[in-house]
């Protein structure tokens, strides 16, 4: 006949519940106050005045699009879907005109992210000379 050990005492036992909260504080604790780097880019924004901001360009201009559809980037209205060959072209047309200013001009419904991707490569390409283009809501 199979008979089973005998059950030990519960009070010779150590209750873990506590033990284990601490270690949950403690590690809900370390997971809050870890140090996460944020990725940031920084851009500096003029101060004038409204009509001056909204004013259209007294001179040529090289225009870059941000289109929310699959073509999301072109330049003088010629579309391009791959980032490598927008960004090849649009530096091989800053240099051929130099004389040029850039302007960019988003779709209301563009990613951010593109935005931010197009400015973080002329950044990193010190083209400086950029305005962009904003719609001139009524208030």
């Amino acid at each position: 006949m199979i008979t089973s050990s005998p059950q030990q005492p519960s009070f010779l036992t150590p209750d873990l519940t506590p033990l284990l909260d601490l270690i949950f504080i403690v590690l809900v604790f370390l997971l809050l106050t870890a140090n996460i780097q944020i990725k940031s880019m920084e851009v500096s924004i003029p101060q004038t005045q409204d009509h001056e901001v909204l004013s259209p360009p007294d001179k040529d201009v090289i225009t870059v699009n941000i289109h929310a559809q699959d073509s999301l980037w072109a330049i003088e209205g010629i579309p391009y879907s791959d980032w490598n060959q927008f960004a090849e072209v649009l530096v091989i047309t800053i240099n051929n005109q130099p004389n040029k200013s850039l302007v960019i001009a988003a779709d209301k419904s563009a990613s951010v992210q593109s935005m931010l991707r197009l400015l973080a490569f002329l950044q990193k390409n010190q083209i400086n000379a950029t305005n962009i283009i904003m719609d001139n809501q009524e208030s």
